[in-house]
């Protein structure tokens, strides 16, 4: 059974990924240079560390 898309949903879906992708390369450089506004953001560290690792192998 394939599934259709339409392509507003298809570009929606893209916009979201990118978006995703953008807050945890944020997120990583938010760790790395300014570490204490990660509280600030209502995020632990280990929250941080978890959004992080979903980036792509090559981005982190």
């Amino acid at each position: 059974m394939s599934r259709r898309y339409s392509v507003a949903s298809l570009r929606r879906r893209i916009a979201t990924w990118r978006e995703q992708i953008r807050f945890r390369w944020d997120l990583k450089q938010m760790a790395k240079d300014n570490p204490h506004l990660i509280d600030d953001i209502g995020l632990t560290r280990r929250q941080a560390e978890e959004e992080i690792a979903k980036l792509p192998f090559w981005q982190r």
